[in-house]
């Protein structure tokens, strides 16, 4: 069952502005992150699925229903951390949290304490005195605390430290383990590694590629790095029918793929060698490869 579908999805601003016929299905359960540089059309995209943009054309549906037509009703499904927070004129943290269970009609705030208590935030402070790192604190209590069944999540943990960031994707993974249907914006791709099943790349409002995680980091070319013990051993291999580039008189980087690992290592073996590191594949390099190739692979 999709969760999330959008189809045929445009919304178009001008001078190759906005976003063109997006088309992405978000399965019951499934964690599906969203990365591309900034203005490639990530925002424009949640803000669809939040029901503040009606399409030029193309469907936005949350639990089978418009997002647009029926936003009142889908965003009772929703929990949604804006990438720019603005928070209402109220005083404290405590007051804000306050309100919106009262919209929610929560009346049980004990996951909201849990959450608080986790993330050590102190949600007396005044609003206006927060920092960034705080503010994003409070916004992410209130989006999970009415335990809803969606996440969208634009740039959650934008000015968290490194130790908020490490808490926060416990907690989505615990979300995740729940049940709950993940859609994460994130420029951090280490996020999206550990918390998602699949991510979409956009680039000037257009989805370039969708890829399970496991497949990107199951890449089948293999890289290693050879330091070899001097510099005649490393040209000597530089003649071996490999597909090999030199780093410095006796470092190589060497591309293959899983099939010859083992005649590589035979070859390898006959050579005088001090140390070979393999080079582990990520989101990141992935998405770099994309992004400066302008490939398509969907």
């Amino acid at each position: 069952m999709a969760m999330i579908e959008l189809q045929n999805v445009m919304k178009d601003y001008g001078d190759n502005r906005g976003i063109f016929n997006i088309n992405l299905s978000i399965e019951l359960g499934e964690a599906f992150g969203f990365i591309g540089t900034n203005g490639a059309g990530k925002t424009t995209t949640i803000r669809h699925l939040m029901g503040f943009l009606k399409p030029n054309s193309g469907t936005v549906k949350i639990k089978n229903r418009d997002a647009w037509h029926d936003a009142a009703e889908t965003k009772q499904w929703v929990g949604y951390i804006p990438g720019e927070i603005a928070f209402p004129d109220v005083k404290t943290g405590w007051q804000f949290i306050h309100q919106q269970a009262e919209l929610l009609q929560l009346t049980d705030l004990s996951f909201a304490n849990q959450l608080i208590e986790r993330l050590q935030l102190d949600p007396s402070v005044n609003i206006k005195r927060m920092s960034k790192g705080m503010k994003q604190k409070t916004a992410i209590v209130v989006a999970l605390m009415a335990d809803p069944p969606i996440l969208i999540l634009d740039e959650p943990t934008t000015g968290l430290d490194p130790l908020m960031r490490a808490k926060f994707i416990e907690i989505i993974k615990e979300e995740k383990a729940k049940g709950k249907t993940i859609f994460m914006s994130s420029h951090m791709f280490e996020e999206i590694e550990e918390t998602c099943d699949k991510v979409a790349m956009i680039k000037d409002g257009k989805i370039i590629t969708i890829k399970s995680i496991s497949t990107i980091m199951s890449n089948k070319n293999q890289q290693f790095i050879i330091e070899f013990s001097n510099e005649q051993e490393c040209s000597r291999f530089m003649q071996e029918q490999i597909d090999s580039v030199a780093i410095s008189n006796t470092t190589v980087s060497v591309n293959i793929d899983n099939q010859p690992l083992n005649k590589f290592l035979a070859i390898l073996s006959t050579y005088q060698f001090d140390n070979l590191t393999e080079q582990k594949h990520t989101l990141q390099d992935q998405f770099y490869n994309l992004y400066s190739g302008g490939q398509s692979n969907d």
